[in-house]
């Protein structure tokens, strides 16, 4: 028998802040830039009950973990659980076993955050958030820790939430954020800008983006939906991804711009790892629209629970569980 150590959503929920997520998984995004594998996600769908079962993989080898994320959604429930599965990269034997959902807008923020101080200007400081939930929560916490961030508009259809989350940051942020009526107001003279929604359809005019912006978008993973128009990306000086092979699967900004013939694949500048380790350059200019396309990869995921995984067992928390080696267990010995 091999001892797995399962780690609860309230195992992990305090044992990290956004910095440590953000560490964490930029030296993730450096071992993908040195050809660690890792695949996009697979998603399935239901149709009777709707739902959808996702799930996607990946290798740190310096990091010595392995591991993905899977999840299902929606169903008879209407409701989501998040499982990550951690294993020794050079034994192959299962680690620990994480409850998902309290790290996920961590390790999402952090991505996003990564993927900003790759490419947004060093001197940003005000910050327009699309969306108020746990995501753009996550996102506004993490890019915070990687720029000197002074103003943040946040916008939502619904009034309440996005007076709440500019409430809620107000007082755990020194920035000042406010809540706009519209996502033009937010756009509108912003240096980074943040998209975290479920929208289908995009969530603000790229024609509204002043030189010099960065975009980040996370909330959509979809061939069919998207939240930035295909202005954003023909106006995109670069457009970089966690994982290139998700334009052929799920970016769906991206997907559409090419349908609508406005870019091609010429365009996609590369990959988050690829500016990590200098392979392909970042931002060149001050006046360069740059695009982030943070679809979400099991890299963030491994980093984030590997990092959680170190700090239960030092900490003594979790539960021991035990997994039987194949050799054993195939053969009843």
């Amino acid at each position: 028998m091999t001892d797995c150590l399962y780690l609860g959503s309230e195992d992990v929920a305090d044992l990290a802040e956004p910095a440590a997520y953000v560490a964490a998984v930029r030296d993730a995004y450096r071992q993908r830039g040195e050809g660690a594998p890792a695949e996009p996600r697979t998603k399935l769908v239901n149709e009777e009950p709707p739902g959808m079962f996702t799930t996607y993989a990946a290798v740190l080898p310096e990091t010595g973990a392995m591991g993905g994320y899977m999840y299902g959604a929606g169903f008879d429930a209407r409701d989501a659980w998040f499982v990550a599965p951690l294993f020794d990269a050079e034994s192959g034997e299962p680690l620990a076993l994480l409850d998902g959902a309290s790290m996920n807008p961590f390790k999402t923020g952090a991505v996003g955050a990564v993927g900003t101080d790759a490419l947004a200007r060093r001197d940003a400081t005000s910050l327009a958030v699309i969306g108020s939930g746990a995501q753009a929560r996550g996102q506004l916490r993490a890019i915070d820790t990687v720029r000197d961030i002074e103003t943040v508009w946040v916008y939502s259809p619904t009034k309440e939430n996005r007076e709440d989350f500019a409430g809620e940051m107000n007082k755990r942020l020194d920035a000042s954020v406010a809540a706009v009526a519209s996502s033009a107001a937010a756009v509108e003279d912003a240096d980074i800008v943040v998209t975290a929604t479920n929208a289908p359809e995009p969530v603000f005019d790229g024609d509204h983006l002043e030189p010099g912006t960065h975009v980040t978008a996370m909330g959509q993973y979809d061939p069919e939906k998207r939240e930035l128009d295909a202005r954003t990306l023909e106006r995109a000086g670069k457009y970089v991804l966690d994982l290139a092979a998700r334009t052929e699967t799920d970016a769906g900004s991206f997907i559409q711009a090419k349908a609508d013939g406005v870019v091609t694949d010429d365009d996609v500048h590369g990959e988050l790892g690829d500016v990590l380790v200098n392979r392909l350059p970042g931002r060149e200019d001050d006046e360069e629209i740059t695009v982030f396309d943070s679809g979400g990869t099991a890299i963030e995921t491994v980093a984030a629970a590997h990092m959680l995984y170190e700090r239960a067992a030092e900490a003594g928390r979790g539960k021991e569980i035990d997994f039987a080696p194949a050799s054993e267990a195939l053969t009843g010995e």
